[in-house]
């Protein structure tokens, strides 16, 4: 969903193409490509320069300086220069709707975020199935190695309009805790198999370490992610599938007795003092309560390698507790992909682009890690660290996204980490239960007026009950009957018949 150095992590995203014009409109209505991969200007293709957007928290100071290297490659191989337009996550989803729906020039950008059958059904993004074919067979290829299940699940109405990148495309659930804590108290993490087990664990802190929060919320929550261990959300939540399976019949979470348990749990430890009063409304992050030592532990999902992540990203060495098993669902798998927009001049080239970044480690460690010697260093064949000199704070490139640019298992494995991480990660994915709707993409067309208005019940409710702010035997009623006021009922319905339709369609 991995990763990095030592800053906190954001994610980003990227776009590329441009070919004759009447190429390049011929193409898009026929989704095949006339042109041929080859080298440089020997290749026969036209210069062309690529248009790359993707999300960061902001724009590394050496971004030009990485984008030059990536250009001799690109140049070389494919006679393509890219040009790399990072957008910072507040202002995303604004700025690449008016990209997309004017006409400005997009090659490729990273797609899904919740926005990904919306940019589909509005025409926003190119059918690829065609363009994989002909100048993507390398992505194909990478993907069907790790299962042919991941790029199905992209399909909508049968085809192809985005491509994940290779990472962790499943997630487990459990909670990460400061190792110096565990050690000094003592405390078995063997013995902690579920959410019960910890309230012994939060009373220690709590009563040791009077200025230590015992949990802090991931996110908005302290459960919401790890719902998703007992669910498949279907896109957004407003209907769920129970055990990623129940027979593919769709369900109010509000009203399980799974999610009533959850609720209860947190209210426990909000009552217990084991979550701060604030929790509800503060806005600190749970990376930056643990880097400021306010804070023993959060609630996440979780993959292999997560303790590192975690560790990176707190500054504090973290013990991570995996309690729930491994699943893949649909929104694993297109939270973060790469598409080839409407507004392509060059769509074969934007593909040709995308099939290097599954297929060429040079590339794609110059994306993940930046310039060799100057953003990191070797210490062994695959084994990479900082540069004498150089950190986190002031490298000039620091992305920490290695999970969102292309095949992630081609690139350089930061030194501390696992040197199998990628294999492990491989098989993680692979050995992950597979939801019985993987592959099924809501269309919410239909119901937007009820997805805002339930959208907007969920904010006034969901964050108090779900931090322990509010008692849920009172809450929690009121919620349900303003969900079934604003219209869930109505979305789980709609979600329901095309849950039926893609089943009876064979998926």
């Amino acid at each position: 969903m991995k990763l990095k150095r030592k800053t906190f992590k954001t994610f980003a995203l990227l776009l590329f193409a441009v070919m004759m014009l009447m190429t390049g409109c011929a193409s898009k209505e026929n989704n095949s490509a006339g042109t041929s991969e080859g080298s440089g200007s020997d290749s026969g293709l036209d210069s062309y320069e690529l248009t790359m957007v993707f999300p960061a928290g902001g724009e590394p100071k050496d971004l030009v300086a990485v984008q030059d290297e990536i250009n001799k490659i690109t140049k070389e191989k494919i006679n393509t220069t890219v040009k790399l337009i990072p957008i910072g996550w507040g202002a995303w989803s604004q700025q690449t709707t008016l990209m997309l729906s004017g006409n400005e020039k997009v090659d490729l950008i990273v797609s899904g975020l919740g926005t990904y059958s919306q940019q589909v059904s509005k025409g926003q993004l190119l059918e690829l199935d065609g363009y994989l074919a002909e100048q993507g067979q390398g992505i194909k290829e990478a993907l069907d190695i790790l299962d042919p299940a991941f790029l199905n699940a992209t399909r909508i109405e049968g085809k192809v309009y985005g491509v994940p990148s290779i990472r962790d495309l499943a997630a487990d659930y459990g909670i990460s805790m400061r190792k110096d804590l565990v050690d000094k108290y003592k405390i078995d993490i063997t013995a902690i198999k579920s959410l019960d087990d910890l309230d012994a664990v939060f009373q220690t802190i709590k009563e040791n370490e009077p200025g230590i929060i015992p949990t802090v919320k991931y996110g908005n929550s302290i459960i919401d992610t790890y719902s998703g261990s007992y669910f498949d959300n279907l896109g957004d939540g407003f209907g769920v599938l129970p055990g990623y399976d129940n027979g593919l019949k769709v369900v109010n979470m509000y009203e399980t007795p799974e999610y009533a348990q959850l609720l209860n749990t947190v209210r426990r430890w909000y009552q217990a003092g084991y979550i701060a009063k604030d929790a509800a409304t503060s806005t600190e992050t749970q990376y930056n309560l643990v880097k400021a030592g306010k804070a023993f532990s959060f609630i996440s999902h979780m993959k292999p390698g997560i303790e590192k992540q975690e560790s990176r990203l707190t500054g504090t060495e973290m013990v991570s507790i995996h309690l729930r098993p491994a699943a893949t669902t649909t929104f694993n798998i297109t939270s973060f992909m790469w598409s080839i927009a409407r507004n392509s001049e060059n769509p074969e080239r934007a593909m040709m682009l995308l099939n290097l970044m599954f297929t060429d480690k040079d590339i794609i460690n110059l994306f993940d890690y930046g310039v060799e010697s100057k953003h990191y260093a070797k210490v062994s064949d695959n084994m990479i660290d900082f540069p004498e000199g150089v950190n986190a704070a002031n490298s000039g490139y620091n992305l920490q996204m290695g999970w969102l640019f292309g095949n992630q298992f081609l690139s350089h494995i930061w030194n501390g980490d696992d040197p199998e991480l990628w294999n492990k990660l491989a098989a993680f994915n692979k050995n992950s239960l597979k939801s019985k709707a993987l592959g099924f993409t809501f269309n919410a067309d239909a119901v937007k007026t009820e997805i805002a208005a339930v959208t907007n019940v969920s904010n006034q409710y969901k964050i108090a009950l779900e931090t322990g702010t509010v008692d849920p035997m009172k809450q929690l009623p009121e919620f349900i009957k303003a969900l079934k006021a604003a219209g869930i009922d109505k979305i789980i319905a709609e979600k329901q018949k095309q849950l039926d339709a893609w089943a009876a369609s064979g998926k």
